[in-house]
């Protein structure tokens, strides 16, 4: 233990000692909070009032001092004097530490220098820090102290805590619009005997119960669909997946997603839904239907481009889907382009790599790419005039990848033949190709009906529409490799 934190600990015997142990404080009722006393001042002068919060800063000496308080609204001013708190008391703010929680009561007033403050003449410790906490801009050194430790971020820079409430603002309008629109929120596995409903590979668990090996869910894609079987009509979930993946600015191993499965609607429709969503996210979270994100102003009021897969890749990257007809075709585009696909060389790596490379960083104004492959596309419903591409849709702004919708396939003979397909990819090595899912087909072997599907990132649309380019500075407590304990 270091002297400082050594000091702390004896103050705290010092008030054990005398019957004042602030970990045996269980209650503190407050009238009031920071932001309230500044807004309500003209209301609250010469009136008693009665806050609590951490200690965050202190000035002056002898018999009078100002101390800063900070709650979970901001900060004010106390002014603590011992003719009014008594010499008693008084004295027991040496045993009083920046970070500890205090209580205090007392009048409203404004000093001669315009500071709204309290003039205390209560004053109570709550709770003690003995750990002192770091300088706003010299304890957290680095960007990965701020993610390892948050709470020091948010006792740091509480301005971060307001860009969190914005996120929960953004969950809950989405939240209402959906409720508005008939959806029911639901809950599926989060453990799963088979991980499907996306390309990535699973995290491995063991359920010691069943003594069986599940699979961390990489998406509630084939659950979701098993209630709309069941008679469910339009269902969501905002909820946890995990990808035992790559992490970078714009991937993160456990994410938060929205999926929703509407009866009766295709991708037409589910592509309404979606403007509908993102539009009413931005104004929960800026007030506005605007995005600035990597450099790009973004309007969301205006009117969206809808474009073809073909499209998009004969412009920027000078390829069509025909030239992607089978896998020894995707190879010689492999070696045109100079991609190097993950994992083995076929239409979907291909397909997947040269997008990524060429096209997405071109589709910066709001873009639905259509009309995707069977090949890449293993829940989707096929067009009817064109049965090699699927009534599917990806949305992207500046640049991001922000949703993925179908009109989901309902025909289970044809998903057999997917999930075959699939199997044989998997085979070849591509580790995220889909496993069978014997159970997911005798569901839609007893009827689906035809059903919208869709999937928007909650962490990467709060990144668009704060500006924010790690997706690590939108999630609480973001994973990362242990390193020995340090500010």
């Amino acid at each position: 233990m270091d002297e400082l934190m050594a000091q702390r600990v004896r103050k705290l015997e010092e008030l054990r000692r005398m019957g004042m142990d602030p970990f045996q404080i269980t209650r503190f009722d407050r009238t009031h909070t920071a932001s309230e006393v500044h807004r309500r001042f003209d209301e609250l002068e010469g009136k008693a009032v009665t806050l609590a919060g951490r200690l965050v800063a202190r000035r002056g000496h002898g018999r009078a001092a100002f101390l800063d308080l900070a709650d979970h609204t901001g900060r004010i001013q106390l002014h603590v004097t011992e003719d009014r708190l008594g010499p008693e008391a008084y004295g027991r703010l040496d045993l009083v530490d920046l970070g500890d929680f205090i209580g205090v009561s007392g009048e409203v007033f404004r000093t001669r220098r315009g500071e709204v403050s309290i003039a205390v003449s209560e004053l109570r410790i709550l709770s003690k820090s003995l750990r002192p906490l770091p300088e706003k801009f010299h304890g957290l050194r680095d960007a990965e102290a701020k993610h390892r430790r948050r709470y020091l971020h948010l006792i740091a820079e509480p301005e971060v805590r307001d860009l969190f409430v914005a996120r929960s603002r953004m969950i809950t309008a989405i939240r209402h619009l959906l409720d508005e629109r008939g959806f029911v929120e639901v809950e599926t596995p989060m453990m799963q005997a088979i991980h499907g409903g996306a390309a990535a590979r699973p995290f491995v668990t063991h359920h010691n119960a069943l003594d069986i090996d599940l699979y961390l869910r990489i998406a509630p894609e084939l659950y979701l669909k098993r209630l709309i079987v069941g008679g469910f009509d339009r269902v969501y979930e905002i909820n946890r997946n995990f990808r035992n993946e790559g992490m970078d600015r714009d991937h993160s191993p456990e994410f938060t997603m929205l999926e929703l499965y509407q009866s009766y609607a295709d991708y037409h429709q589910i592509m309404e839904l979606t403007t509908e969503i993102i539009r009413t996210a931005a104004v929960a979270v800026s007030g506005a239907m605007k995005a600035r994100f990597a450099g790009h102003e973004i309007d969301l009021g205006a009117d969206w481009h809808v474009r073809t897969m073909d499209e998009v890749l004969r412009e920027f990257a000078g390829v069509s889907l025909a030239d992607l007809s089978d896998d020894s075709a995707a190879k010689a585009v492999a070696r045109a382009k100079e991609v190097d696909p993950d994992g083995p060389v076929t239409v979907a790596t291909v397909l997947n790599k040269v997008f990524d490379i060429y096209v997405q960083p071109n589709l910066v104004e709001p873009t639905y790419v259509t009309e995707f492959p069977v090949a890449v596309s293993p829940f989707a419903k096929r067009k009817p005039d064109q049965p090699e591409l699927t009534e599917r849709f990806e949305l992207f702004i500046a640049g991001q990848e922000t949703a993925n919708a179908f009109s989901e396939l309902n025909d289970p003979l044809d998903q057999r033949a997917r999930f075959e397909d699939q199997a044989r990819q998997r085979a070849a090595g591509d580790e995220e190709a889909q496993p069978m899912d014997e159970d997911f087909l005798r569901a839609l072997e007893h009827g689906m009906p035809p059903t919208g599907g869709l999937g928007i990132g909650m962490d990467r649309l709060f990144m668009l529409l704060t500006g924010t380019e790690s997706i690590r500075d939108v999630i609480l407590f973001p994973h990362m490799r242990p390193r020995a304990e340090e500010y």
